[in-house]
């Protein structure tokens, strides 16, 4: 005979069967990997990877955490860096910052030509020796090699040319140029040889004119020129003419450039090479020419 079962008792069995079978789908869902979206994954693990990627925004992102970051809409914010980019840290190849403003010597750079002239006629020297012992006049770029070994100095009059430039980012104010006499004496009584022969008519320049003859010389724009302050940098330069003149004196002298720049202030001399430029008057009526085509030096009378 058989045996019968209470129906009861299948309804419990039944129960227990459909409760095993939902814990496993849910365990199932936990511990299946997050999908290609990530769209059915579950919102913890969404949640992890953001505070994980917060607290790591300055470290190297780890693979697991690109992924993430893709998915997940505050990443973005979290990743970007919250300072300037100024405070984020230096880099190899990054560019270098500004150079600053040396905090002491000279901020700017003085280049001299003791002897300039526009026109060959406009300068002559005076030489002490014989017109056969005085080489064929240079060019005017050659006039320093040329002069130097003869101990030459310039007759009546000298066009010296300075070329300011600063040497740093920061504004550099010229704020005057004063002249100082070394020493006067008696004209010099040498020959006096001109650098061409038959030039023409004088050319003005704008300049500033030194009256060597005066107790005081003091520099005077002339031309045109403005008179000081001026300003430099290392993008923008200067150019000053300043002739000096004599018609009674030997004179050595220098000029001094008075400048400040921020809260500093000097003075900088300008010379000759480190030597005191020197102007004579001439005391020689005839001054030798070398003529265009000739082969030595000859007198011009009344010249």
């Amino acid at each position: 005979s058989r045996r019968r079962v209470p129906r009861a008792a299948l309804y419990a069995a039944a129960g227990v069967v459909a409760v095993s079978a939902a814990v496993a789908l849910v365990a199932n869902l936990v511990s299946s990997p997050d999908s290609t979206d990530g769209s059915r994954g579950p919102a913890g693990a969404v949640a992890r990877s953001s505070a994980s990627l917060s607290a790591s925004a300055t470290a190297p992102a780890s693979p697991s955490t690109s992924t993430s970051a893709s998915s997940s809409p505050s990443v973005s914010v979290s990743a970007s860096p919250s300072g300037p980019p100024s405070a984020s840290p230096s880099r190899p190849g990054a560019a270098a910052p500004d150079r600053q403003a040396p905090s002491s010597g000279t901020p700017f750079t003085v280049s001299t030509n003791p002897y300039y002239w526009y026109l060959p006629c406009d300068h002559a020297f005076l030489v002490d020796r014989s017109p056969e012992n005085v080489p064929k006049p240079p060019p005017q770029q050659g006039a320093v090699g040329w002069a130097v070994p003869l101990k030459a100095v310039s007759a009546n009059h000298q066009e010296a040319v300075l070329t300011v430039q600063g040497t740093g980012p920061e504004t550099v104010i010229l704020e005057d140029l004063h002249v100082r006499v070394v020493s006067s004496g008696p004209a010099l009584d040498w020959n006096q040889y001109v650098m061409g022969n038959g030039c023409g008519g004088q050319v003005d320049t704008t300049s500033f004119d030194v009256s060597l003859d005066l107790g005081t010389p003091t520099a005077t724009p002339i031309g045109g020129q403005r008179d000081f302050p001026y300003s430099v940098s290392e993008s923008d330069a200067e150019v000053f003419h300043v002739t000096a003149h004599t018609s009674e004196h030997d004179v050595s002298w220098y000029l001094e450039l008075e400048w400040s720049s921020g809260g500093r202030h000097g003075i900088t001399r300008v010379d000759d090479h480190g030597k005191p430029f020197r102007t004579s008057a001439s005391r020689d009526a005839s001054p030798y020419a070398y003529p265009l085509g000739g082969k030595g030096w000859e007198a011009v009378e009344g010249g």
